[in-house]
């Protein structure tokens, strides 16, 4: 099983690839809506995959059917939960930043503050982050290093326009450039080493655990999938690219996951 001092390491890159969604920020850098739904469906794509390869089959594997399937319920619903009662990140990206890559803070009249705003969104970042590095650590204490390995890259990928929609309220706020960077570096960084360090703890110390929380971990990543990332890569007119984007990804997965088996 792989040791703490690694699974902290591969979270914490995981993690902080969302700082590099605010280097926009020092240029004024326009972000094309296709690079942007593209993205999103692939890592979609791979998110999905790995949830089923990489944790429903194993937690099957290790545990009951019922074991797990409560898990999936069990990070479904506490992922859909959780977006009752913060905001939705890519639903906030839509609004503060236009076509042409300018913020537009009217879209929200009902804010309070702009500080109001970029904590909310900070908020639902976080919830978002959270399932992604439990599966992280989820993986890791159950000696699927591979696929722990291949979450991460896919994580770090989906991370940066994540940090993007952080950055760009955050940096309406009168922040310098310098203090965003690290604050939507942190936004990520965070909450997905202690959820990886979470997951890695229950399923090491506790026997039996793992078929729960590899399912819980799962159901998490699917609700993220299908509540967040694929709604926010059909919304610009370019759906068949993300829908594209998607199926490269998922077999991207899978092809890799049989490789790696053999």
């Amino acid at each position: 099983m792989t040791d703490v001092g690694t699974v902290v390491l591969v979270t914490t890159v995981a993690g902080a690839a969302t700082g590099l969604g605010a280097v926009p920020i020092f240029f004024r850098t326009r972000f094309s809506h296709r690079t942007y739904d593209a993205a999103l469906g692939l890592a979609a794509g791979v998110m999905v995959g790995a949830s089923v390869f990489g944790l429903v089959v194993p937690g099957m594997e290790e545990g009951s059917l019922a074991a797990v399937m409560v898990g999936v319920f069990l990070g479904g619903f506490a992922l859909l939960v959780g977006n009752r009662l913060l905001p939705h990140v890519h639903a906030h990206f839509a609004g503060f930043r236009g076509e042409g890559g300018a913020s537009d803070a009217a879209a929200d009249p009902e804010a309070a503050s702009r500080v109001r705003r970029a904590l909310l969104i900070g908020g639902a970042i976080t919830l978002h982050n959270a399932p992604e590095g439990l599966a992280i650590g989820v993986a890791f204490a159950s000696g699927l290093e591979a696929v722990a390995l291949l979450l991460a890259v896919v994580i770090s990928i989906q991370n940066v326009p994540d940090g993007f929609a952080f950055a760009v309220p955050v940096g309406e706020t009168g922040l310098s450039p310098w203090w965003v960077l690290v604050f939507t570096t942190l936004s990520g960084l965070v909450p997905q080493v202690a959820a990886a360090l979470l997951g890695y703890s229950l399923v090491a110390l506790a026997v039996g655990v793992f078929p729960y929380a590899a399912g819980f971990a799962a159901g998490a990543m699917l609700a993220v999938v299908f509540r967040e990332m694929i709604p926010s890569s059909h919304g610009h007119g370019y759906a068949d690219a993300a829908t594209a984007a998607f199926l490269v990804g998922f077999v991207l997965l899978v092809v890799v996951d049989e490789a790696l088996a053999i």
